[in-house]
């Protein structure tokens, strides 16, 4: 069997808007669509969609109804609301997938990847469906959820898994099935992250993303807490506005956002990053080979689960967001940190589901 390589391939690359990480983790994609010649057009929505444009100001992008993901003000009640609020993701689903049809034929789209964009899917073209969540956490409905999660992923052409399939991997039992009837494939950790040989600058780099309130409560609790660290502190809050904004007050740098080039640079200058456990974090640190501290989102059992599983491996501790203390970041030299993963992603063969095979 060979494949026929057709130049300038449309490829729609969607992104859900959950913080920032489905965004970010599309990046190096959107990159090696290029390289490889495909024409890649951007469709999401909010925050998500705000930073791919900066990214790409010059490559197309669309906007798709919003899943109204929003979190509650207390992490107990995070499933609850996300049950409240199913009726109007369900609409936006819909509402997505009707689009998705109108926009395959308007732009000529020959491919799609949807990064946990669940309307975002055709059975007329290749459609790639991305995750690092096979099993969706949900406490005592997991079993449930992720039933529901792999019947929809099953009817994708495949599922690109962003982990390796070793007994040693990131993501755990989020990303592999005792028993699986899925056509996966494991791409190996995705980053836009390069490691660098640069001097340090930062102490201390405080990186917050994920959607509101939460965001803003550890904020606002990390803003008062880095007040008694013994160091030079660099502060991304992770709010997409138009324009990048700094100030300095003491020893603490603040920033609104960064690109990816200067997030890349600041992670390599600073000696240890304080962020959430969201997997696109967990994949750049691992990149980066950095030492961290993470405080999981209330009430995301994803978040939760990935804090545990790599403090028990002893590679990076952890705190709640109501208990952790400036102070907790003294464990840090306890434990083993990331080790550099070096990932070769065969982009010719993943992108060969778009080529007509002869």
């Amino acid at each position: 069997m060979s494949i026929e390589y057709s130049a300038n391939k449309t490829i729609l690359v969607a992104p859900l808007n959950w913080g920032l990480g489905h965004a970010t983790r599309c990046i190096p994609i959107i990159k090696a669509l290029q390289e490889n010649k495909y024409i890649p057009i951007i469709a999401s929505d909010g925050v998500a969609l705000a930073l791919l444009r900066k990214e790409f100001p010059y490559i197309e992008t669309l906007e798709l109804p919003s899943y109204h993901i929003e979190y509650a003000k207390n992490g107990k009640n995070f499933k609850w609301k996300l049950i409240k609020n199913l009726p109007k993701m369900i609409t936006a689903i819909l509402d997505e997938k009707k689009m998705v049809k109108s926009l395959i034929k308007k732009h000529g789209i020959d491919g799609i990847i949807s990064d946990n964009r669940l309307g975002v899917f055709s059975r007329k073209i290749p459609s790639v469906f991305m995750t690092h969540q096979l099993n969706v956490m949900t406490g005592n409905t997991t079993w449930f959820t992720s039933k529901c999660h792999q019947h929809i992923i099953k009817k994708y052409s495949e599922c690109w898994v962003p982990d390796t399939n070793d007994t040693v991997n990131l993501t755990g039992d989020l990303g592999h099935l005792k028993t699986n009837e899925l056509n996966l494939k494991y791409i190996g950790p995705l980053s836009r992250m390069r490691q660098k040989d640069t001097p340090k600058v930062y102490d201390l780099m405080v990186i917050l993303s994920g959607p509101e309130p939460q965001r803003t409560y550890l904020d606002e609790k990390l803003q008062e807490e880095v007040k008694r660290f013994d160091g030079k502190v660099v502060f991304v809050k992770g709010v997409v506005e138009k324009t990048q904004t700094k100030e300095e007050i003491g020893d603490v740098t603040y920033y609104n956002f960064m690109n990816s080039k200067q997030l890349e640079q600041t992670f390599n200058e600073s000696e240890l990053v304080l962020c959430r456990s969201g997997y696109t974090t967990v994949m750049d640190l691992a990149k980066l080979g950095k030492k961290a501290f993470f405080i999981p989102t209330p009430g995301q059992y994803e978040q939760e689960y990935l804090a545990i599983k790599l403090q028990d491996e002893n590679l990076v501790p952890y705190a709640t967001q109501n208990d952790f203390t400036i102070e907790d970041l003294s464990k840090v030299k306890s434990f083993k940190g990331f080790a550099q993963f070096k990932n070769n992603i065969d982009w010719d063969s993943l992108f060969s589901i778009f080529e007509d095979k002869v």
